[in-house]
Parts: structure tokens; sequence; C-alpha cells
């Protein structure tokens, strides 16, 4: 296993490689390689400052967008398997270190401006396999996630393989999403359910304000995440748009159409 503790341009005669062209970052850096042909890709904008990640085969590739807004700054723990993905969004924010696990070729999706607090798990797998007695099939595969835009996940929630979150929804404290959650709702239990629809949230915090003071002050509110849930049908995807370097495109591809149902 190589492990490097410095974030910086890197490439080996493995073919694993880290592209990154901002300013080296060596405080809370931890990266390690354990297969081949692994890509590591972070925006030179993007606000990094605690950072483990492990790509436990080959072929893996992660991108994480830039921070072009104040936020809490990115904290994360990545683990990326054989031929899997995972790729974070423009100005998302981590209150603690939040876990996310791509492994077994599926894919992880976090949309622009999702809000993270401490402590949240968001994981394709169960790390270890099920298995039906009888007929001695597994029971857990891995499956892929897509969170949306301007998803706010509160303290110690944990998001399963095979959800699907849309923008602007909220997930309530210690809330286990085991299924499809629609556009601008309040998810909460666990499993988590709807128990509110058409809502929209802001960032500001609550706890400076005065008693009965109005909000959204102006210039608080996000216009394009205040829409009515649509139950319908299944929440749209996030717009996927890759950072502007080579990768592994037969894998891109491969992730785009699997998106795109």
């Amino acid at each position: 296993m190589l492990q490097l503790h410095k974030l910086e341009r890197y490439k080996d005669d493995q073919g694993n490689e880290i592209v990154f062209d901002g300013e080296p970052i060596e405080t809370k850096i931890d990266i390690r390689f354990k297969g081949s042909n692994n890509k590591l890709v972070i925006d030179p904008k993007a606000d990094i400052k605690d950072l483990l990640v492990t790509f436990s085969g080959d072929n893996g590739l992660i991108e994480i967008g830039a921070t072009t807004k104040k936020r809490a700054g990115l904290r994360f723990e990545l683990r990326c398997g054989h031929e899997s993905r995972i790729w974070i969004g423009e100005n998302v924010g981590c209150a603690g270190r939040a876990f996310i696990s791509a492994v077994e070729g599926v894919s992880v999706t976090i949309g622009a401006d999702v809000m993270f607090a401490k402590n949240i798990e968001v994981r394709g797998d169960d790390t270890h396999p099920i298995f039906d007695v009888r007929t001695e099939k597994r029971v857990n595969p891995s499956q892929s996630i897509v969170v949306g835009e301007h998803v706010w996940i509160a303290k110690h929630a944990v998001v399963m393989g095979g959800v699907t979150i849309g923008n602007g929804s909220v997930i309530g404290f210690r809330s286990i999403v085991t299924s499809k959650i629609p556009n601008n709702c309040v998810a909460v239990g666990a499993p988590a359910r709807v128990v509110r629809r058409d809502i929209a949230w802001e960032r500001p915090e609550v706890v400076p304000r005065k008693p009965n003071e109005k909000y959204p002050r102006k210039g608080e509110k996000s216009p394009q995440y205040w829409n009515l849930t649509d139950d319908s049908g299944s929440p749209k995807s996030p717009v996927v748009r890759p950072l502007p370097v080579k990768g592994p495109r037969q894998l891109a591809r491969k992730i785009v159409r699997r998106l795109r149902g």
C-alpha cells in the first residue's frame, strides 16, 4: 500500500494519479493507494480541511469540486473500490468528517451546495456480505447513491445504497435513509419517512437571531431551491459536470449511463 500525506500533483508507475493544482496541503491529509489506475481529482479552489482517501481496488475515480462560497470546509473519509466513483459537487460543506463509500463498481454522487453536519455516513455498501442461507445468494449487493443539490443532512444520519434524495430536502437527526426521498421535504426516522412537504431551507443560523425576527433576511433566499415537492416520479439526479481534466473515459461514460437510468 502506498500512503501519501501531502496533497499535490502525483503520478506513479502503477497508473495512480492525483490531479491538484492548488497550493500543496500537508495538514490532515492521508491518501492511500492499494491498487492501480486510480485517480483523485480535486479542484484547486476546494477548501480541504481534513481528507482521508483510500483506493481499495483498481480504476477508481474521485472528483471534488470547488469551494467558491463561504462554507464550513471539506472534511471527508472517502473509500473507493474497483471501478467505482465518488463525485462531490461545488460548495459542499462539512461540520465534521463525513464518511462516503463506493465499492464494487457503484457510484456516489453528492450535488452542489450540500450541507453535512457531523458524523454522517453515505455508504453504497454494508462492508460485509449477507447471504440467504437456503439459496446461498447474496442479499445485500452494493448500490449507487445520488444526493441532490442543496440537501441538508443532520447529525448522525446515514444514507444507504440505492437511495436518491431530491434537491432542497432535509434529512433529520439520526435518520437512516433506505429509500428514495423527493425534493423539498423533511424526512426523519429509521427508516426515514417524509413528514413534511413543500419546504425550503437556508444556511444562516437562527442562534444569533432576535425573537420574532423576519425570515429570510434580504439576500438570504436561494430562490432556485424554493420549489413544491414533486411526488409524481423519482427525484432528479444532479447534473454531473466533470472537472476540466482527462480521466478514465470508459468509467465516466459507464457511470453517466447508470445515473441516467
